[in-house]
């Protein structure tokens, strides 16, 4: 019996719907759905999961970015704005910087705070403080209204601004966890690089001129080692580091390999020639093109007889008629060795703290153009810098590999 005084019928196949034997009165209950026809309705298919996670990774990288530069405006602010107004009022000196035109969001900003200490949200006490509440929006209307008290540290408020309004629409999509697209991330880590370096926190990593340091790297590069980049193959690799960015304005480039292709057939003679004039020194370690590892490699590749020595003795010819045309043939050494290939390696500075290899391991049946690729920075590590020097580096040890192979090998004439 039902609470509605009406009889309801047997949850069994016989006493449902138009059943004679339903007594009258009764009413009438649609069964639940199976458990089963549930089910596909909820499961996500491979692509589903595909666009969730490249979803989740977007908004890693936008929220890292947006959280640093937030961070660093918060400080800005503190610095230029808290030994004007603290002095008269203490703890309150954030409400006073904001003033009538902003009294509705300051106190909406001390409202949260109060509901944050009440319910335990506030895990450090650095951050029980109205400043640590405010939005980039906010914090930006401080530098805005405040402008003069920011001008001798900032060059230029129109640079600020833009930058600001370029991270606006990546704030909101991020906040509201909507999709965000490939441009408009890349266009938010360009705005807040710009936006860190005009504030003043760009970085101290001398090989971010060459190869600037992302901030997903800033924060978790110790997990791998001094390895900032991965690419698929060497395509992939040029498509995002082009050889001009690589190899322009080195004062000193290693590399060693079979044919040194990366080098030889991305980078002109004419621009290595500059280069060298310009102070560059360089030294390039081929394969004997005459040596029985080539004839090896060639059989590994399954290429025809000959075709790989002809190819390295090629590029050996380009560079001889690049040195020939140097003042100072000597800053221009060009070397052959006789040792089964292992690896090829371009080290770009890898003398100073500002170095950048590239790194390829020979791979049965697959052409370089084709094999995985490794971007090093050398130098002193971006993070973790408690750490002892070179400890847990991959540069390091391509060098010494590379200074040893030197060692072994003959100058070509």
């Amino acid at each position: 019996m039902g609470s509605g005084g009406l009889e309801l019928p047997p949850g069994d196949e016989g006493r449902e719907g138009n059943s004679a034997d339903v007594p009258p009165g009764a009413v009438s209950l649609a069964r639940p759905m199976e458990t089963n026809s549930i089910g596909p309705e909820l499961e996500w298919d491979a692509d589903a999961w595909r666009e969730v996670r490249t979803r989740a990774q977007r908004a890693g990288r936008a929220y890292i970015w947006l959280n640093l530069v937030e961070q660093r405006l918060r400080a800005v602010v503190a610095a230029v704005l808290r030994p004007i107004y603290e002095p008269v009022h203490g703890d309150d000196w954030v409400v006073a910087a904001a003033g009538p035109a902003g009294q509705e969001w300051v106190q909406r900003a001390v409202a949260v705070r109060e509901v944050s200490r009440r319910k335990g949200y506030l895990l450090d006490p650095a951050d029980d403080n109205v400043l640590s509440f405010l939005t980039l929006p906010q914090l930006r209307e401080l530098m805005v209204q405040h402008w003069p008290c920011f001008e001798p540290y900032v060059d230029e408020r129109r640079d600020v601004e833009l930058a600001l309004d370029e991270l606006e629409v990546t704030r909101n999509v991020v906040s509201r966890n909507r999709a965000l697209s490939e441009a408009v991330l890349r266009q938010a880590e360009r705005a807040s690089a710009r936006l860190l370096e005009i504030l003043g926190a760009g970085g101290d990593v001398p090989s971010a001129r060459r190869l600037p340091v992302d901030a997903v790297e800033d924060l978790v590069g110790d997990r791998y080692a001094d390895v900032v980049a991965v690419h698929p193959d060497r395509v992939r690799l040029l498509r995002q580091f082009p050889a001009e960015d690589l190899f322009g304005n080195a004062r000193r480039l290693d590399a060693i390999g079979i044919g040194l292709n990366l080098l030889v057939q991305n980078f002109s003679g004419r621009r290595l020639v500059r280069l060298a004039e310009a102070g560059c020194r360089v030294r390039l370690l081929f394969l004997n093109p005459a040596s029985s590892a080539v004839k090896r490699r060639e059989r590994e590749l399954g290429i025809k007889r000959g075709e790989l020595s002809r190819a390295v003795e090629m590029n050996i010819l380009h560079m001889r008629r690049v040195r020939a045309r140097l003042r100072d043939p000597g800053a221009f050494e060009i070397q052959v060795f006789d040792e089964t290939p292992r690896f090829t390696a371009y080290l770009v500075d890898g003398d100073g703290s500002d170095g950048i290899a590239v790194v390829q391991s020979y791979l049965r049946r697959t052409r370089g153009m084709e094999a995985p690729v490794l971007v090093l920075r050398g130098g002193s590590r971006v993070v973790r810098a408690d750490q002892p020097d070179g400890e847990g580096g991959l540069f390091p040890t391509y060098r010494e590999e590379f200074e040893l192979a030197w060692a072994d090998s003959r100058p070509v004439s």
